[in-house]
C-alpha cells in the first residue's frame, strides 16, 4: 500500500508528473495489494529520458497520467525530492522484477512477460521459476521489432495476455511503447497489472549486463551505459544532462512550499 503518512504528504511532482511510491518495498507492497484486489493498474519509472519525451509527446504524457504507481528511477530525481524533504529511494524496472517475482510465488499471483525475444524470455522464464519454486508464468510474447501499441500485432499481444489470466505483466519493450501499450491494456484487460521495466528481462537472462552495483548506488549507472554504446546513448544523455537546471528551476516553488510547511 502506498505510504500516506505525514511524512508522505507531499509526493514530488516533475514535469506534472507525480512520483507517489517512494520505496522498493513499498512499491512491491503496493503492486501485491492491486493485484490481489484484481485491479487493473500500470507501473511507470521516471528517468530523465521519459521527461525529455514528455514534453514532446502528449499521448506519452497521456500514458504516465494514467499510470497508478510512479516511481523515480533517476538519480537527479532522487536528490530533487531529498531537497523537498522526502526522500525518495531509486527503483528501477529492473529492481522491481525478482522481489516482485518472490510475492507473486508466494502469493500464488501468475505473470507474464512481453518483450525482447523469444529466447531470451523463454530462458528468463526459466530463471525465474528456477529461482522462486512454483511461480506461475502464465505465458510470454516477443513482438517485433517495429511493434506498435496500437497494430494489430498489439491485438495479438493483449488477447494472450488476457487468455493466460496473469495478474501481473512485465512489459519490456522500452519507452515510449511500454508505456503506451500499458495504457491501452488498463482499457482492454480486467485484472492485470502492466509493469514498465525496460530491459530487466534482459538482465536476467544475461543478454545484457547491467552496471556494476556500486555504480547504481553513486547515480552513475548511466555514465557506465553511455561509456559502453556511446554512439547510441550519448546524444540521449547529453538530452537529458541540459534539462536539468530548467527541471531544478521548475521544481523549486514545491521545495520553498515543502520547506515553509515543515518549518510552520
Amino acid at each position: 500500500m502506498l505510504d500516506d503518512s505525514p511524512e508522505r504528504s507531499q509526493d514530488l511532482t516533475v514535469d506534472g508528473i507525480a512520483i507517489n511510491v517512494p520505496s522498493l518495498s513499498n512499491a512491491v507492497s503496493s503492486i501485491v495489494s492491486a493485484a490481489q484486489d484484481g485491479d487493473n493498474f500500470s507501473v511507470c519509472t521516471l528517468n530523465l529520458d521519459h521527461v525529455v519525451q514528455l514534453r514532446q509527446r502528449p499521448d506519452f504524457r497521456a500514458a504516465y497520467r494514467r499510470a497508478r504507481f510512479v516511481t523515480a528511477d533517476g538519480f537527479p530525481i532522487v536528490m530533487l525530492s531529498r531537497l523537498l524533504g522526502t526522500p525518495i529511494e531509486r527503483t528501477t524496472g529492473a529492481d522491481l522484477v525478482e522481489p516482485l517475482c518472490q510475492a507473486a510465488q508466494q502469493k500464488g499471483l501468475s505473470i507474464f512477460l512481453l518483450g525482447s525475444n523469444e529466447s531470451t524470455l523463454a530462458l528468463t522464464a526459466s530463471r525465474l521459476v528456477e529461482r522462486y519454486n512454483g511461480l506461475q508464468i502464465a505465458g510470454y510474447y516477443a513482438p517485433g521489432r517495429d511493434f506498435d501499441p496500437s497494430s494489430a500485432e498489439a491485438d495479438v499481444a493483449i488477447d494472450l495476455i488476457r487468455k493466460s489470466g496473469a495478474k501481473l505483466c512485465f512489459v519490456a519493450l522500452g519507452a515510449p511503447k511500454q508505456e503506451l501499450f500499458s495504457a491501452r491494456c488498463l482499457d482492454e484487460l480486467q485484472g492485470t497489472g502492466m509493469l514498465c521495466i525496460g530491459a530487466a528481462l534482459d538482465f536476467i537472462a544475461g543478454t545484457q549486463t547491467r552496471a556494476p552495483s556500486i555504480t547504481q548506488k553513486v547515480g552513475l549507472e548511466w555514465a557506465w551505459r553511455m561509456l559502453r554504446n556511446p554512439r547510441r546513448l550519448g546524444p540521449r544523455y547529453a538530452r537529458c544532462i541540459a534539462i536539468v537546471p530548467r527541471l531544478v528551476i521548475r521544481t523549486l516553488p514545491q521545495i520553498v512550499q515543502a520547506r515553509r510547511s515543515k518549518a510552520a
